[in-house]
């Protein structure tokens, strides 16, 4: 089983605005189940140690080895972990993510923290909530690519449509409009559907993930008339989910994520496209990194695994490249993202093979420059 907690979104505009040397990044490849439990924590004293050694200053590097020495020695700590440990670190804080995408191993010395291959974890974390819906049952259920599907308890919502409307079942009458028969049970549904809406915004409020329905008609279109969750996939599960265990729910929901990523990063390529002939579609680094400077960059996408040694003018977005260091310091695509979050863009961490001109970034713009 996997243990992990990924950045939230907030985190992660938080960890790119910081700045200031030293700031210490490392990523370290783990394994939630090994024969050598210590094998990952070796390797990140290991890094721990190569980091340390690039660190200006007795004082800055005495509460860094402080900080890191408590995590190395913390047992329970290294007992649950996920795919990649993530760890940034100033003098006065250490903060840890253990994300399930497989990340390569890396460590960055500079003035501010290497968080681009920290966005793919929130880019595509694959996991969403289930909602099983019928007439006769609901529950939410919450999945995860790391650990079993877990059902979310919420006391006030509706047990079944008849319980619901206060009768024994859903023949007869509907309240007020007196309709009878498929139009009357169409009514008191749909007032089961909006009823189980209302209780869901409690959970779903603010949240980024996916809303995922299984249910058959005509309570899917039912409910989805009266859904106010803008997260709320178009595909369904089929089938009575009342029939489906939790497992069977997320073992059919993981293949709709995995479509609807893919679609995800297609319309952006296909935004890319259309921006291209009209001026506001860039691919060159450089270019990239004056448009992010300056505000003007709404969507970015960014090649998870490429390194662009160098820095960015802080004013006019100019680009110096330099050769790659023993121990990175974040480069000129991190710095690219980095200024895009600052400026409220979207940032979509990729592969290589989803950038439509071979990468390391395309953006699209808000405006032409």
């Amino acid at each position: 089983m996997l243990h992990t907690d990924v950045p939230t979104r907030r985190e992660i505009e938080e960890l790119a605005a910081a700045t200031g040397a030293p700031s210490v990044s490392i990523y370290t490849p783990t394994e939630p189940a090994t024969d050598d439990p210590d094998k990952a924590r070796i390797e990140f004293s290991n890094q721990v140690r190569e980091a340390l050694g690039h660190v200006d200053g007795r004082d800055g590097r005495t509460a860094l080895e402080e900080e890191f020495d408590d995590l190395i020695e913390d047992d329970d700590f290294w007992r649950y972990q996920s795919r990649t440990l993530v760890v940034h670190a100033t003098p006065e804080r250490l903060r840890t993510y253990r994300v399930p995408n497989r990340l390569r191993a890396s460590v960055t010395v500079g003035d501010r923290f290497l968080v681009k291959p920290l966005l793919r974890a929130t880019s595509f974390p694959q996991a969403a909530f289930v909602l099983a819906l019928s007439e006769g049952a609901v529950r939410l259920v919450e999945i995860n690519a790391d650990r079993p599907a877990e059902q979310v308890r919420l006391p006030e919502m509706p047990t079944s449509a008849a319980d619901h409307a206060r009768k024994a079942s859903l023949s007869g009458r509907a309240p007020k409009r007196r309709l009878q028969g498929t139009e009357g049970r169409k009514v008191l549904v749909r007032q089961y559907a909006r009823a189980i809406d209302h209780e869901l915004r409690a959970v779903l409020a603010g949240r980024d993930l996916p809303l995922i329905l299984a249910a058959t008609e005509p309570i899917d279109s039912l409910y989805r008339s009266v859904n106010s969750y803008p997260g709320l996939l178009a595909e369904s599960i089929p089938g009575n989910p009342e029939e489906l265990a939790d497992e069977e729910l997320a073992a059919l929901a993981r293949p709709l994520l995995d479509r609807y990523y893919a679609e995800r990063v297609a319309d952006v390529r296909e935004r890319f496209e259309q921006g291209r002939s009209d001026g506001r579609a860039l691919s060159d680094v450089s270019d990239v990194a004056r448009a992010a400077t300056f505000g003007s960059v709404d969507t970015l996408l960014v090649d998870i695994d490429a390194i662009v040694p160098g820095s960015v003018d802080p004013a006019s977005g100019e680009v110096t490249f330099a050769d790659e260091d023993e121990v990175e310091a974040p480069g000129v695509t991190d710095e690219i993202a980095r200024r895009v979050l600052a400026n409220s863009g979207t940032v979509l961490a990729v592969r290589a093979d989803d950038l439509p001109d071979g990468g390391p970034v395309a953006a699209i713009l808000r405006y032409v420059v």
